[in-house]
């Protein structure tokens, strides 16, 4: 088998949030994938980088008085960290704000220009006459044009999930400022993704029968039938302010964070073949014989498999082998959610002292290579991470271990024992290629039941021979030591064929077996006779329920918080920052005497004379507006709160004040010193609507 020459992607993180599990899902299957080639031999690279360009990036930074640039800066190091922390193992983590990234950007479009397929032309769009800028579709909110539920986005309704544009959206105001947008015509610039060049192109691309069934059942969909025309052009300009790569020679105006997005993967590779000396051409020049395979989401096909294998192709790249897509994370069935705690970040489960090995093994155990979603069982988890690692693989090297430390001078049988492990246990040395089969294609879901399937056998063999018995009994020391050595090279081929999912692990069981790194061609060998290990370790501890208790209520924000939550304190004009603390019981009477609403914030703006105030005016639907005065200045900008949804008092009694007239009271969620730098504003579910009643 000769060597292959790979280069790997996973999409690029945008660098504006936390990595969560449903990120891992991805990173996990790539990095098991990638471990997998490099165990056979092939030179396979693997890139990322952070996503760091577009107009959320530019107003988080805004909003935290830094420059986009520190911002960026820190979340990669977050990113970086969380990424090590379940052993992600990139050959380079970048980030798309750099020299190579902006070279390929502008040279991409430099050649696309000159083949004809860049156009310009004036649109309008939506301007925020405070912030003077032009909105992005989820900059801009409104009433839906459809069923008429307010506080939607430009570009969908989370109600009635019709499409629009922006310009559709009844009674729009700017997500920014909460200022009424203004329509206002600028030049932008498209790629003619309708060009009949592009169309034709793709038509052939999508019809190669490697990309997955569902994947090609997509994109056919969305070119239509022979003679169809039903691409659109793609807007790939964004007008000042906006954080990223000016486009050459158009003053004021940039690259779409999603043109210069996945040329990221090029930047990324580049300034790895800096690192290595590496030829960049021989991966990405059209004749390249070197595979190029993407790693996605399934919701960010349409940009991996036509926007960009189109812009690859006519400005002179190769394009590549193959765009794998997989489906989304639910959790104990459901979609993640922060109310239930199951919105987890990589960060939280690893402070939380869980193994990222349970993890990787769990979704391995999931994954089969399609688009469909995976589900996280909770029960199932700890079940069985604790029945087929712990009950089934470590077992096998814990039962043999002792005698042979104890009773053998820590070495395995002096014989050759190749000819006797195939007459006791041949399928784990002739299922090496069905397995790396079945990582080939993706599908460690079946890869894991072959592996555990084999692990079974062993476990027979140990209860057929039982060694604890052989131990007891006189004149069997010589059968101990062949029963024990069989367990030992089991344990040997099982962790070879378990390292891709389970790197540290098998790193661990390496030692003990006293070997050199496992390749998959040592599949077909067991150890040489008298081979010593060493002194066995445990490897692994099981998954106490418990854990997964202290994870859910770690992550989970509730309206009835629970001891381990912060405790609710409320805002309003009267309070400016002081801890109130329930100190007696009431009754649910007293409760239902509370009115609790949900309200969108309409408008926030600083009080002037006024330290710690904001005047907030409250949308709450059929019940009309409020204003109120709540003491949350020292946490928030105004202009971030505008078009938030949150809860209020809305029977609280009005209230002179000399700054005006407060009319209820917004919640929020305070450290236990109830410091005003540590204030959060409840937030409800999505799907939730001004004047609703919570109870």
């Amino acid at each position: 088998m000769s060597a292959r020459q790979i280069l790997v992607t996973s999409a690029l993180p945008y660098a504006n949030g936390a990595i969560h599990l449903g990120h891992l899902v991805e990173y996990i299957q790539t990095d098991i994938w990638v471990r997998f080639q490099k165990m056979r031999g092939h030179a396979c690279w693997y890139v990322c980088a952070d996503d760091t360009h577009g107009t959320p990036i530019m107003l988080r930074a805004e909003k935290e008085g830094i420059t986009p640039e520190q911002l960026i800066a820190r979340v990669h190091g977050e990113h970086s960290r969380d990424f090590a922390g379940f052993h992600i193992a990139f050959d380079n983590y970048y980030s798309t704000h750099s020299d190579e990234t902006r070279f390929y950007s502008e040279d991409i479009y430099q050649k696309l220009k000159a083949a004809g397929l860049i156009e310009v032309r004036a649109i309008e769009q939506y301007y925020d006459p405070v912030k003077q800028m032009f909105l992005p579709d989820r900059f801009i909110k409104g009433e839906c044009p459809k069923c008429g539920a307010k506080d939607q986005y430009g570009d969908s309704c989370e109600s009635c999930g019709a499409a629009y544009a922006p310009t559709e959206l009844k009674n729009p105001y700017s997500a920014v400022s909460g200022a009424k947008p203004e329509l206002k015509s600028s030049d932008h610039y498209f790629f003619k993704l309708s060009d009949p060049r592009c169309q034709a192109f793709l038509r052939q691309w999508t019809r190669k029968g490697s990309l997955q069934h569902e994947a090609a059942n997509k994109l056919h969909e969305w070119l239509g039938a022979e003679g169809e025309n039903k691409l659109s052009d793609w807007d790939i300009s964004r007008d000042a302010p906006y954080f990223g790569f000016e486009i050459p020679g158009a003053p004021g105006k940039y690259f779409y964070v999603w043109l210069d997005a996945p040329i990221g993967y090029m930047g990324s590779f580049k300034n790895l073949c800096t690192q290595r000396g590496l030829n960049f051409d021989d991966w990405w020049k059209p004749d390249s014989k070197a595979e190029l395979y993407h790693f996605i989401g399934k919701d960010i096909l349409y940009f991996h498999a036509l926007f960009w294998p189109a812009e690859l192709q006519h400005a002179g790249y190769r394009t590549p082998t193959n765009v794998f897509a997989h489906g989304f994370l639910t959790v104990d069935g459901a979609k993640m959610s922060k109310s239930r705690g199951t919105f987890i970040t990589a960060e939280s489960y690893l402070q939380q002292g869980l193994n990222p090995e349970w993890l990787r093994y769990y979704f391995a155990a999931k994954l089969n290579g399609t688009m469909e979603d995976i589900d996280l069982n909770l029960d199932d988890f700890v079940s069985r991470v604790n029945s087929d690692l712990v009950g089934k693989f470590i077992n096998i090297a814990s039962r043999a271990a002792g005698f042979i430390a104890k009773q053998f001078d820590g070495k395995l049988v002096e014989e050759a024992f190749h000819d006797r492990f195939m007459g006791s246990l041949p399928e784990l040395l002739l299922s090496s290629e069905e397995i790396a089969g079945y990582y080939e294609q993706r599908d460690f879901g079946r890869a894991i039941r072959r592996i555990m399937a084999l692990a079974d056998q062993v476990n027979q063999y140990v209860d057929q021979h039982q060694p604890w018995k052989l131990a007891k009994q006189g004149g069997q020391e010589r059968e101990l030591h062949v029963v024990c050595t069989m367990l030992i090279n089991a344990f040997r081929l099982l962790a070879l064929y378990l390292k891709p999912v389970l790197p540290k692990l098998v790193q661990r069981a390496e030692e003990f077996l006293n070997v050199a790194p496992l390749h998959w061609r040592d599949a077909a060998f067991v150890l040489p006779p008298a081979h010593a290990i060493n002194p066995y370790e445990h490897l692994m501890t099981r998954i106490e329920g418990k854990q997964v208790e202290a994870l859910l209520a770690a992550n989970r924000q509730s309206l009835a918080p629970t001891p381990a939550q912060q405790s609710p304190q409320r805002h309003a004009q009267h309070q400016t920052g002081e801890t109130v603390e329930a100190t007696e019981h009431i009754s649910i009477d007293d409760f239902s005497k509370i009115d609790l609403r949900i309200a969108r914030i309409a408008n926030a703006e600083h009080v002037e004379g006024a330290d710690k105030l904001l005047k907030l005016s409250l949308d709450l639907g059929q019940l009309g507006t409020r204003q109120v005065f709540a003491g949350i200045k020292a946490a928030y900008d105004p202009a971030t709160l505008v078009g938030r949804l949150t809860v209020m008092v809305a029977n609280l009694a009005p209230r002179k004040m000399k700054f005006g007239m407060s009319e209820g009271m917004v919640l929020a969620a305070s450290d236990p010193e109830g410091k005003t730098t540590g204030l959060y504003l409840l937030s409800p579910d999505s799907g939730a609507t001004p004047g609703m009643k919570v109870k």
